[in-house]
């Protein structure tokens, strides 16, 4: 790649984090504004789409329709800016799958992501080659992993690769793949093997490495977790065990969401994606400690396949500002996805349960949880599955009766526990382990 061209996106995102908020907000328009007339110059979907809705304002801009996964998939074809075809894009996607040759541009310009579908529905989504050869100066100035650990000798761990993943190395950044199927003396043979400085890896993939962590001999100096959500309780669990810092990367397949800043804290990429929160009433969230219980997102630097004001399933709450200095919003809590919340009955009302709170009510029952899944299929009864790292037939009791008596606290009396004792693998079709699982109505 040019390496002009990456030192100049290095500095421009790195002063960005320092912009004032008007200055913030003067940018995102004007980002805006580029996206729409370039979707609608480029793309037969948005043009339609947009026909009768002009974008001259912020206030303009929140009345555009929103559009959302399975919406995209749909118009994938003409939604697209490049001239792609959704048939063709999807074979390729699943033929790389199924042969794992997972290091391949599609038509050698772009790099294509199949989606987990967690939420039900597969997605594809595509970068184009020269954006993502710049990732290097983007990943050294927006991964949180401090410059004092260069050169960064990373394992990098997730179900399955890309190109656009592979693009991160440079000479200053060796990333090597495993594949979070992988055995964990494996996994330990190569941190060993290779020196490996930076844990990158899922929490689900972590709490495997936990009961080994002795036999690893390299010096880890920074624990990065993706793809899943990370409690507070996981975090510091993490932070005890492998003796060092431990932070979050909120990635998604529809933009970089937001990452670390210098003191660990989370700080949404306002210059890469425009994030609208709304609270349960559908009201605007600008102030912190608010639920966001739906987030749509613009992602401002993707033309090649662009998704504006595209609804997320994410929940999250902001926090005060950070005293990094940063202007960027600062996200205090990840909480999981809609169909992540728990429903029980509190006298005649229906309660909600955010599963962060279950995540911390299991993991301090007992330091031999290895990993768990809560699954609910009728209003008031659950399913708690628990993996053990060593057994222990009192555990079961424990639990049920810490879950009983938190749950009343919130008034809820009286619900059905089960908890079943057995081996619980990492998914081989997703690259997302999924704790919480809800097959109640969507109704």
């Amino acid at each position: 790649m040019n390496l002009l061209k990456g030192l100049l996106d290095y500095t421009r995102l790195v002063f960005h984090r320092w912009y004032p908020k008007k200055r913030i907000e003067a940018y995102q328009l004007k980002e805006l504004k580029k996206l729409y007339r370039y979707a609608i110059a480029h793309s037969p979907f948005y043009r339609d789409l947009y026909r009768d809705a002009p974008f001259n304002s912020i206030s303009d801009f929140y009345k555009l329709p929103v559009i959302d996964k399975k919406r995209m998939m749909d118009h994938f074809t003409e939604l697209n800016t490049c001239g792609l075809v959704k048939e063709e894009v999807s074979d390729f996607a699943l033929r790389r799958e199924t042969e794992k040759a997972y290091l391949q541009y599609y038509k050698d310009r772009y790099v294509v992501g199949l989606s987990s579908g967690t939420s039900g529905n597969k997605g594809l989504f595509i970068t184009e080659r020269e954006l993502t050869e710049r990732l290097p100066f983007v990943f050294l100035a927006r991964s949180g992993i401090p410059l004092r650990l260069l050169p960064f000798k990373i394992l990098f761990m997730l179900r399955v690769f890309n190109q656009g993943f592979n693009d991160i190395n440079a000479d200053f950044i060796s990333l090597s793949y495993l594949s979070t199927m992988e055995p964990v003396d494996r996994v330990i043979q190569t941190i060993n093997a290779l020196g490996i400085n930076i844990l990158m890896a899922p929490p689900s993939m972590i709490n495997r490495l936990l009961p080994e962590v002795r036999r690893i001999t390299a010096d880890i100096r920074l624990v990065v977790t993706y793809a899943e959500v990370l409690s507070p309780v996981e975090k510091d669990r993490f932070k005890e065990v492998f003796k060092t810092e431990v932070i979050e990367i909120y990635q998604a397949s529809e933009g970089q969401m937001a990452s670390a800043c210098r003191l660990g804290h989370l700080h949404i990429n306002e210059d890469l994606v425009f994030v609208e929160l709304y609270d349960a009433e559908g009201c605007l969230i600008g102030e912190p400690g608010v639920v966001g219980h739906r987030m749509i997102i613009t992602n401002l630097v993707n033309y090649a396949q662009p998704l504006i004001r595209y609804e997320m399933n994410d929940m999250i709450v902001l926090d005060e500002p950070c005293p990094c200095g940063s202007k960027f919003r600062r996200i205090k809590q990840v909480l999981g996805r809609h169909d992540d919340i728990l429903y029980f009955r509190r006298g005649d009302e229906i309660q909600y349960v955010f599963p962060d709170l279950f995540v911390r009510w299991i993991i301090v029952t007992s330091d031999d949880i290895r990993e768990f899944k809560v699954i609910q299929h009728r209003l008031n009864e659950i399913t708690v599955d628990l993996d053990l790292l060593v057994p222990n037939a009192g555990i079961p009791d424990l639990l049920k009766a810490k879950l009983l008596r938190e749950l009343a606290a919130y008034g809820i009396q009286n619900p059905e526990i089960s908890i079943n004792l057995k081996r619980i693998e990492l998914p081989r079709e997703k690259n997302k382990f999924k704790r919480f699982e809800s097959h109640l109505p969507k109704d």
